[in-house]
């Protein structure tokens, strides 16, 4: 084969895996602003803060991280530090449906008062149910502080921060079935009673043959 032809191979093959990564799907992030609405004990308070929602895949699932641009709520007194503990859900929407619990750490230092409460990032696992483009999108933030609870809910019916094309897990991996195919053979008294049945029958049959054996050969004898 000439130099000419190999290079136009090279880099025919070259394109090629350029074609099959640029059609790979891939994950669509978006910063989504979050309108919240938090119920807090010392009344109603409003704040908005953009959301973004990073994948990474973990196992046969994705492990998911929502993080805050923005601090949301306050505090009419210091929060020391530890003293508040943030949680979310991520509504899971498209091919697949449900709801991801994510957490975070409490915070690192203290919060002073009258101030936007920063929430860390929030993780949680997502596992596929079914295959296809899947959505997320910010759902109800908690805020645990001093014994209260503030919960803060999207009042703006964000759009989805995360879209995924996902493939669920098969369901044929070693787990039996419903209609017994790829059960284990089951042991205990009544499997034994079979078992010595079916000895006992075999048993049964030796004897006959071997009667009919001897019935056959005293014929003969007398017969002689």
């Amino acid at each position: 084969m000439s130099y000419q032809k190999r290079t136009a191979l090279a880099l025919a093959s070259a394109l090629a895996g350029t074609v099959v990564l640029m059609a790979a799907p891939a994950a669509h992030a978006t910063v989504v602003d979050v309108d919240y609405k938090c119920k807090t004990p010392i009344g109603d308070k409003s704040a908005v803060s953009p959301i973004d929602i990073k994948s990474v895949k973990s196992g046969g699932g994705y492990r998911l991280t929502m993080s805050f641009q923005k601090g949301v709520s306050s505090s009419p007194v210091e929060l020391g530090k530890g003293a508040m503990s943030p949680s979310a859900v991520i509504e899971v929407g498209g091919a697949d449906s449900g709801r991801v619990q994510v957490s975070g750490a409490p915070n690192s230092a203290a919060i002073p008062a009258n101030t936007p409460i920063k929430i860390s990032d929030l993780s949680g696992t997502y596992t596929p149910k079914k295959s296809g483009k899947v959505d997320f999108t910010a759902g109800v933030l908690t805020i645990k502080a001093l014994g209260t609870t503030t919960t803060c809910t999207p009042a703006n019916k964000p759009g989805p921060s995360l879209r995924l094309d996902v493939t669920a897990a098969g369901n044929g991996q070693g787990a039996p079935d419903d209609d017994g195919g790829g059960q284990l053979p089951k042991t205990g008294p009544l499997d034994s009673a079979v078992a010595l049945g079916t000895l006992g029958g075999t048993v049964l049959l030796t004897g006959a043959a071997g009667v009919l054996w001897l019935t056959r050969r005293g014929q003969g004898a007398a017969g002689r």
